[in-house]
């Protein structure tokens, strides 16, 4: 049973379901009763400093769900590169870890099996995907390709690429991508014309 004197607090952050030990503070729960409330079941630590409410059903369909956590606990964080061409199903490799981006200037957060990526323009190709019932942030999936030729190597890269432009179910937008290309200083242009002659 929560004690009286936190329950109203309680209740706000249960209803964002993840949030961090400052969040708790913020809301006015002390350390110390978030130690308690662990001991209790009724949150659970999921890394350093981020708790998710115990038994909370994110209806995250299963293959998602770590990855969703994951993009949830870190403030700003953006899925991208390898989460993302997975997500997107541009890439035949396995996510052995959780690829997020953040903002150049922030400290990078620690977080077991997560690759962060620090980058300088994280708004560019920026969008939302609903997993379950949560909004999360992903670089689209012409972005994402760019980025693969910036940050991944040549192979894994070029295959994102032929993915893209083979893609039966989604038509590949070239303009926006050697759009984002030209902005992020990448010549696509020698591999979209291999690809597409």
């Amino acid at each position: 049973m929560i004690r009286s004197k936190y329950s109203d607090a309680f209740q706000k952050l249960s209803q964002k379901g993840l949030f961090s030990s400052s969040e708790g503070k913020k809301a006015g729960i002390p350390s110390r009763m978030l130690a308690y409330f662990g001991e209790k079941g009724l949150i659970e630590r999921i890394s350093k400093g981020m708790y998710k409410i115990k038994d909370l059903d994110f209806d995250f369909p299963i293959e998602w769900e770590d990855l969703a956590i994951t993009a949830l606990s870190i403030p700003r964080g953006v899925i991208c590169l390898i989460s993302a061409l997975c997500y997107y199903g541009l890439t035949d490799e396995m996510m052995r870890e959780f690829w997020i981006a953040v903002p150049h200037t922030t400290t990078s957060p620690s977080r077991k099996n997560v690759r962060i990526v620090r980058m300088r323009n994280i708004s560019l190709g920026q969008t939302t995907i609903k997993i379950g019932n949560q909004k999360l942030k992903i670089f689209d999936r012409e972005r994402t390709i760019v980025d693969s030729f910036r940050y991944l190597d040549k192979e894994t890269a070029l295959k994102a690429l032929k993915a893209y432009l083979n893609d039966s179910n989604t038509k590949p937008d070239i303009n926006k991508l050697l759009r984002y290309a030209k902005k992020l200083r990448v010549d696509l242009n020698p591999y979209i014309s291999a690809f597409i002659l």
